[in-house]
Parts: C-alpha cells; structure tokens; sequence
C-alpha cells in the first residue's frame, strides 16, 4: 500500500518534515504547503484538495490538528524523502472543466483568437446620409455601391473612424441573417459566425491582406479590419481614405488628359511624368513584396498619402476586379465561345474606361467563365508580369493622353483571326504613337515601355528596371547615389496571389433568409401532438438550433401575476407568482400538472430540494416557508410550514437557497440570513451582517452566497455558519443593489441594479461589465453560458472564457421579450424564463 501524501507538494507525510493538518472542510495537507498558499482574505484559506473556501486559524497551519490517521499511515522509511528524487510524481494541476457545454461552438479559440482583433465595433463606422461624391465623378447608392461612373472609383462615405477619418468599404459576404427568429445573434458573434462559414480561399486572402495591413507596408493602403453593416445585412472590408490635397491633384490630372493631351505636349514638357511615374512604379513594387499581384490597373487604383507618396487601394483593386469581372460575364452570356465582335466590346469597355487588363489575365477570366476564343492554346500564366503590362499601358496614357484607349484594337473579319492576331495589329499601333509623339530622345523609354507589352508575360522588364529608366530623365545613372535602394525589393516572382481572380472578387450575394417549419415568430408548438412526431437529437447545442431558427417554445400560461421564480426537479418544472401561488408543470410536454396553494401572501421565492424525499421549498413576503411533497399523487397541503419572527421593519422573504447539510436558508427583508433545520423547521442560527434587504441566495462547495441591497456580497461557511470575507464593497460611498448571483467552483457573477454584472474569479474581482439597461433581475449560468435579463425586456446570452488571470463575457446574441424578464433557469438544453406578464415561456429542441 502507497503512503499517504500531500496533495500540493506530492511528499509522503513523515510526522516530522511533512506534517498533515486537518482543515475544516475534512481534507489533510502538509503544515509547509499550507502556510504558503495565497490568503486573499484575512483568516480564510481554500483548501488545495476540494478548493473550498475555508476559516484558517491566524496562528498559522500550526494551530490545526494533526491528521493522526494519516501518520498511523506513514512507514519509518519514508521520513525524510528527497525532494530531488526523479522518483516523485509531478505536481498535478487542477483544470477548470464544465461537465456540459450549454452554448454552440461555431469557432474553435484559436479562430476566435486570430480574427477578434480584426472586427471593428460597430459604431466604429458611422456612413452619412450624404454620401461625397465630388471626387468620383459620381453620386453613389449607399447600399448597393454602385456609381454612374462606370470603373472610375468604389463606394466612399462619410464616416467617424477615431479622429474622424475617410474610409473606402466594400462589400465580402452576406452577414448570417434568420428572417422572424426569436432569437438574435450579437454583431460579433454575427460577423465571427459568418467568417468561420466562409470558405478557406476567400478567408486567407482576407488573412494576407490584414498581415500585409500589419506590415505598414507604405505603398499599400491600411486596411482598418472587418465591419458588419446590421442596415443592409453585409461584411465590409475597411480601408483607409486619404481625402487631402494630393488626391485631388491627382483627380486634376486625370481630368487633364481629356483634351487628348499628355505630358510631353503638355508646356512642361515631361517635368511631371518621372515623379508620378517613378511613385507608381514603387506603389506596385511594395504591393508585389507582399505577395500581391493587382491583375488590373486603372487610375482609381492609387492614392497619395500625406507625404506624397503613391500608394495603391487594395479596395479599389478589389471594386474595381468585380467590376471587370461583371463586365466579361454579362458580354459573354450568350454561350461557351465568343465571337470577334464580342470580344472587341469587352477590349473596348475596358480601355474606355482606362482599365488595363493583360492579355493572359483577360484569357484567363473569360476561361474561369467557361468561355474560349481561338487563341486559347497560346495562354500564358498569371504573376507579377500582368501587373508590368498595365502599368506600362498607365504611364503610356499619362504620355500620350487620350488618344491611347481610342485606338481600340480590331478583329480581321476572316476564318483565321485569333485574339493574338489583333494583339499584334494593336501593338504596332502603340509602338507607331510613341515613335512619333516622343521620339528618338526617349527612346530608351520607349524600348522598356513596348517591352513591358510584349504578349509573353515571362518575357517582360522588371518593375524595378522600368522605375530606373524613368528614373533617368531627371538624373543620369553614373550620379544617381540611390539607384540601388530598391534592389532587393520581390519583383518578378510569379508565385502570387491575384487580387482579381481571387475569391474576394466575386460579388458577394444576398444570402436568402433561413426557411424554418416552426419559427419562434410564428405559431407556438401548442398540442402534444407535435412533441412526439419530433426526433430528438441530443448532439444539437441548444442555442446552435436556436439561432438557426429550430427550436420551438411553449409559453406557460396560467399565473394571474408577475413570475417570481422558476425551479426544476424530479421531472416537474416549478414555477412562483404573486397571485400566491406555486404551479407544477410537466417537463416532459410542459403541460398544467397541479397548482400549491396555501400562502396569503405573494410568493416571493421558490427552490427544489433534492433529497431522499424531494422538496419544493417556498417563501412569501409575510415570512411564511411552506415545504411541498413532490411525490406523486401531489398533494393540496404543504407537507409543513412555518413563520419568520416579524417585527415594522419587516418585509418577508426574498430569497431561498440549500444545501446538502439539512438546512435550507433564507435572505430576508431585515438584513439577515437564517439557517432552518428543513426536518422542522427549527431556526438553527441567524447571519448578520447586511445593511440592507437581503435579496439573493446561493450555495456553492460548502460556502453559501449572500447577495442584498446594500450593494456587497457575503460569503458564509456552511460548516459553523460564521462569515469568510465580504466582495464587493464600494469605497466611494456609491451604492448599487445585488439583485442576483449565479456561482460555480471558482466564479461568482452578480447582477446588479444599474444594468450591469461583476464577474469575480477565486474572490478576486476580474471585471465588471454593462450588459442591460436597466436593472438586472435575473441570471443564469450553465458551462460557459452566462444568461441575464431583466428591465429592458431583452435576454442577454453571453459565453464567459479566460483563466484566472482575466476574464471575456463574448456577446453571443440576445432574445427580444415582450415584457420584463423576473425570472430564468437554463437546464439540460432548455431555457425557462419568467416574466413580469404572467407568462412563463420555454425555448427547447426535440420532444
């Protein structure tokens, strides 16, 4: 036989270094463990076996008896063991572990961890009636983002960002959405829900434009996170805007060559094309270091920030691909091949737009749309090259004007033309335009520009040597001292991803509401037919069925007046009013059973008592403690029932709760809590110690819970019924009501009169946390789940998570009410809840 040991230290007890002490809850430790285990308050301990919270003598751990049982145990040769000894077992640590998880897990912690960071608040983003569209050349449809300006920008609006910053949204995915669901997920748990049912391709490319975000690479625009717009049931990506001076000279610019001018014509002669051309050469250069290839290119595209530099809008790439996108699949409609004329309107559309789209870019998205052209044979793989094709056909609009995207190349009207043959026509055109506008001075320019257009993208510059040769118009090679800054910038590696033929560039679509057979806005499952033609599926969370529309309700109707409590046991559903009774209903089909009636006053109060014999306990607000038989037949007669002393400042009973020890307990209007032998009533003790009504009971690991007007909560051991420690008192004289606790091994929540809840973990206090408006008079708690409800007629449902170093209430979602929430138990996949209207109501899945 195995000595005995400490349950901290692991070390066999030896009556001389390892001396057992006995705490007061019945379990052993050595005497040198005990005095070094944390006092949060003075003179109580928990106890490292059971982890109750038990008196400790402030003597020390010597000033407890010897476990002389355990020392009868110890051997002669285990005295003295080696601490160092390999042999000895390690220290076991103890894991908060819930039994039974009440709340679905639509995301394991890792997702949670990786995306919380990424979604906004949801008054982050404030969108103005007024929608700013004097940049764009167009009046935009807040909804929709759409804009009569054909590929000229994406949707801008107003909004309140921090310092009141300008954004650019668009649209990802429709938020999850239940058309009449009674119960309604909160915005982060929406936009989590809807993130984690995401496929993985669109979600990594969201992924790599955050880290690229994170970066601060300089020539890609901030991208702020993630923001669900609850109006019109979408998630945006949000991007920062620069809205100063730059970008409308920019715009200015754009605008100027629409007299069919360019730079060179233009008084300055090419003064104004290295800077910006240089600026766009390293905006796609920093965009291509972090794995990005645009795949389209239109002025819209980039920005100036506040020091002037160039920057490209991932936004616009990602507005601007769809609409090239919807562009090819409506000209392409008509079947799986086009025709030449076809496809010189897509060409066209696009260079009127002064969109530029490669050639193997352009092939590859009519092939994603099952649609081929005779040249097909000749595609070519997309990378970084496609991205050097359009911006030598940008710089070679600022050179020539408009006269560039006139010259719309033309199909020959015979057997054998192919989209390579006009390739060809087209790029003699261009080749003929800048021979003649810029000449024989430029011809090196000009060399890198036409190479840049070449039909093989493996053949083409890198962006880097198109930035250099630019970069000599202003200064000659042999004095540029920082012409090798940018060398070892990623350029021309065709391992990227491709912003337009990426997920993110499908139009997201409205998601249909979700079809349900029996809707919680619709007709309640109200015969006992409907409970059995349902099959029960116990591997359903009860809230996963909730937010998807399947679980059904049952309003219990019968109370006269307002619902007090609500209380389960031994297949019966009990619940309390003030129209002074007690109604016992079936758990099996939440049918009427029997009604206890005998109080002359209003029930204030109700618990079940699970014994050899079970209980229901209740209590009224004239003192009377009635104590009902539960056994079938039930009985009209309580089984016994007593009075509390009342004496003018008597207000009755608020508050039941008990214990495995025979006692039940009750917090009442004149500040105490009694202790009641439940075999006659007999009043074994009274706590004092509340200034105020005490308004809420619980029990929890031999310690009971008492919560009250006074604003504190106090902990008593149910062992001698003597105080441990008081939480919760406010030292600037604010005082704020208990109206209830809910209590597990390591933590104790209350709700409060103001509308929020304090969280303590191991009498710590962790944090406090706004969740109503109004009073909270109700909470519940079930594995993670934490439940409240109370003045504004809203169930509050929240999943609580962290260790013992902090503590996170995420907002799950919440259940609209009709009236005041007065009461609510969740137990074994169900929700009960009171209310102020007389009803009490049943959300469940299955039979």
């Amino acid at each position: 036989m195995e000595s005995p040991e400490c349950p901290v230290c692991l070390q066999n007890y030896d009556g001389e270094y390892t001396i057992p002490r006995v705490l007061a809850c019945g379990h052993s430790a050595c005497e040198s463990c005990l005095s070094k285990l944390p006092q949060r308050f003075s003179n109580t301990i928990r106890c490292p076996a059971c982890t109750q919270l038990v008196k400790f003598p402030p003597q020390g751990p010597s000033a407890l008896p010897k476990n002389i049982d355990l020392l009868s145990f110890c051997l002669p040769k285990n005295h003295g063991s080696d601490p160092s000894d390999s042999s000895q077992k390690p220290r076991k640590v103890s894991e908060d572990i819930c039994a039974y998880d009440f709340l679905p897990r639509f995301w394991s912690e890792e997702f949670y961890a990786a995306w919380k960071d990424w979604i906004l608040p949801h008054d982050a983003v404030l969108v103005d009636v007024k929608v700013d569209g004097e940049e764009n050349g167009g009046v935009f449809d807040v909804l929709d983002g759409k804009t009569g300006s054909g590929f000229s920008s994406s949707l801008w609006v107003r909004v309140c960002l921090g310092d009141e910053q300008r954004v650019g949204l668009v649209r990802v995915v429709a938020l999850p959405a239940l058309d009449g669901s009674g119960f309604e997920l909160g915005y982060v748990a929406r936009v989590m829900k809807c993130l984690s049912e995401m496929r993985e391709e669109p979600r990594n490319e969201l992924s790599s434009m955050f880290r690229a975000s994170v970066r601060q690479c300089r020539n890609i625009g901030k991208v702020y996170g993630l923001w669900g717009n609850l109006e019109d049931g979408f998630l945006y990506i949000v991007c920062k805007k620069q809205g100063g001076s730059f970008l409308k000279e920019l715009v200015n610019l754009r605008n100027g060559f629409d007299d069919g001018d360019g730079f060179v014509s233009s008084k300055n002669g090419v003064s104004a094309f290295p800077m910006i051309g240089m600026e766009m050469c390293e905006a796609v250069m920093g965009l291509h270091s972090e794995g990005f290839t645009a795949g389209c290119i239109a002025l819209s595209c980039f920005s100036f920030d506040d020091f002037g530099h160039a920057y490209l809008d991932l936004n616009e790439i990602l507005v601007l691909g769809r609409k090239i996108r919807k562009t090819i699949m409506d000209t392409a409609s008509s079947g799986t091949r086009i025709d030449d004329e076809e496809l010189e309107l897509i060409i066209n559309n696009l260079l009127k737009n002064d969109v530029f789209l490669s050639p193997e870019l352009l092939l590859e998205l009519l092939h994603k749309e099952g649609v081929a052209v005779e040249c097909d044979k000749y595609r070519y793989s997309t990378g970084y090259g496609s991205d050097i094709w359009g911006l030598a056909c940008l710089l070679i609009r600022f050179l020539l004007g408009k006269i560039l995207t006139e010259k719309v190349p033309k199909m020959s009207r015979n057997d054998c033309s192919d989209y390579s043959t006009m390739y060809s026509s087209w790029m003699n055109e261009v080749t003929s335009l800048l021979e003649t506008e810029l000449g024989s001075d430029y011809a090196l320019l000009i060399d890198i520009l036409l190479e840049c257009l070449i039909y093989d993208p493996g053949s083409r510059p890198l962006v880097n040597d198109v930035r250099k040769c630019i970069r000599e118009l202003i200064i000659k090679a042999p004095f540029d001292i920082t012409s090798s800054c940018l060398e070892g910038a990623v350029d021309g590696d065709s391992t990227s991803c491709c912003i337009i033929l990426g997920e993110l560039c499908q139009p997201p679509k409205k998601m249909s509401p979700t079809k349900k057979e029996d809707g919680l806005r619709g007709s309640e499952a109200g015969n006992e037919a409907d409970f059995g033609q349902e099959e029960e599926r116990p591997d359903k969370h009860f809230f996963e069925d909730l937010s998807r529309g399947s679980v059904k309700f049952k309003d219990l109707h019968g109370h006269r007046d307002c619902i007090t409590g609500v209380a389960v046991g031994g297949g019966f559903l009990f619940s309390s009013s003030f129209d002074k009774t007690i109604r016992v209903w079936s758990l099996q089909d939440f049918s009427h059973v029997h009604t206890f009636e005998g109080h002359e006053h209003r029930v204030m109060a109700l618990i079940y008592v699970d014994q050899e014999k079970p209980l229901c306990v209740s209590g009224d607000n004239g003192g009377g403690i009635f104590v009902w038989g539960t056994s079938i037949p039930l009985g009209q007669e309580p089984l016994k029932k007593w009075y509390e002393q009342k004496d003018w400042r008597y207000s009755g009973i608020h508050a039941l709760s008990s214990s495995g020890n025979g006692y039940i307990y009750t917090g009442s209007g004149d500040k105490s809590i009694k202790a009641w032998l439940l075999q006659d009533g007999t009043l074994s003790c009274t706590m004092n110690g509340h200034k105020s009504v005490v308004s809420t009971l619980a029990v929890c690991d031999e310690v009971l819970y008492s919560g009250s007007w006074d604003g504190t909560i106090r902990l008593w051991s149910l062992i001698d019924h003597s105080p441990l420690t008081v939480l919760g008192e406010d030292t600037s004289g604010t005082v704020t009501s208990i109206l209830a606790l809910a209590v597990d091994r390591h933590m104790l929540i209350a709700a409060q009169e103001n509308g929020r809840i304090k969280v303590w973990r191991n009498e710590m206090f962790m944090k406090s946390i706004h969740m109503h408006d109004g009073a909270v008079f109700a909470i519940g708690k079930e594995g993670k789940g934490l439940f409240t409800g109370g003045w504004d007629k809203t169930v509050s449902v929240q999943e609580l998570c962290g260790d013992e170093f902090q503590v996170d209430a995420r907002p799950i979602g919440s259940i609209p009410c009709d009236s005041v929430i007065t009461a609510l138990l969740c137990w074994q996949g169900k929700l009960f809840v009171g209310y102020a209207n007389k009803l009490v109501k049943v959300y469940y899945h299955g039979k």
